[in-house]
């Protein structure tokens, strides 16, 4: 038990010294010379010795200083009379940030030899978990609740409403010319010719929506049903196409910065296919 108390006490030293950023002595202080630290970022062979060791922390305790967390959560300490192993999390973020995922910590294993009565920390090993097939559920909300926005918005005929999921510096890849569209403002022409052709109800729906976010990008590809009425008229002309979208978050909201459409051509024609419908009819 006294040997494990010293090694808590080694460990939540480093830590604090650590956390608090401004204090490399405290940091490097209770490390054999020969220190060796398999860290997250490379060098892939890990960093070798008290130099290397130095040297590695530089732009990290920068990062500290600003306000980034480094807190121990958990700490479990197996330890022999001279030598000793510790493994704990530890919560390793920037403070306030946007926290897509709460429960990701650092993983931290420590191994440790008595030297001259002293406990001293010989091997590091800090790992994240690989996560960047990881679903963001959270994510995949927001951004299908930008779909439904503009289901609503078109229905109303709302244009400054329907531009405001859209980035300044779109790309868009329309259904008719010209090729494509580079700024926001040929967007909202684009769409603005289309509201003022339709006397009577519009209404554009984003169906069965397939979602993939990570990180702060966004892609979607789906089936876009367009069904119009004119006024004096009880017939609804119903159009399909495809569509690929991408989305950016920036300052907290997803943005539209590319979408590509298309109608099929005909085999063997360039004559486009209006009027086809999903097989089955599902979506219908």
């Amino acid at each position: 038990m006294e040997h494990e108390s010293d090694i808590r006490s080694v460990i939540t030293r480093w830590i604090d010294a650590v956390d608090r950023g401004t204090d490399l002595e405290a940091v490097l202080a209770d490390h054999t010379d020969d220190i060796v630290m398999f860290d997250v970022p490379p060098p892939y062979e890990g960093v070798r010795g008290m130099k290397a060791y130095e040297a590695s922390w530089s732009d990290f305790l920068a990062w500290q200083r600003g306000d980034g967390q480094f807190v121990l959560e958990s700490l479990e300490v197996t330890a022999g009379d001279d030598v000793a192993f510790a493994h704990g999390l530890v919560l390793c973020r920037a403070r306030g940030s946007h926290d897509e995922h709460p429960d990701q910590r650092l993983r931290l294993t420590l191994g440790l030899r008595r030297v001259d009565g002293r406990w001293l920390i010989a091997h590091e090993h800090h790992s994240f978990t690989e996560d960047s097939g990881r679903r963001d559920s959270e994510g995949e909300a927001e951004v299908a609740a930008v779909l439904r926005r503009w289901h609503e918005d078109t229905a109303a005929k709302d244009l400054d409403a329907m531009m405001a999921g859209i980035a300044q510096d779109v790309t868009s890849y329309e259904l008719e010319e010209p090729l494509l569209l580079r700024e926001l403002e040929d967007v909202r022409e684009s769409c603005r010719r289309g509201l003022e052709a339709t006397t009577g109800r519009i209404d554009f729906d984003v169906v069965d929506p397939q979602i993939v976010v990570r990180g702060d990008l966004a892609a979607v590809w789906s089936l876009d049903r367009v069904a119009v009425t004119q006024d004096g008229d009880d017939d609804e002309a119903t159009t399909w196409s495809r569509a690929t979208r991408v989305f950016r978050r920036r300052d907290g909201r997803w943005l539209l910065v590319h979408q590509h459409l298309s109608y099929p051509l005909a085999a063997g024609t360039d004559r486009v296919r209006l009027d086809l419908r999903p097989v089955p009819d599902v979506c219908s």
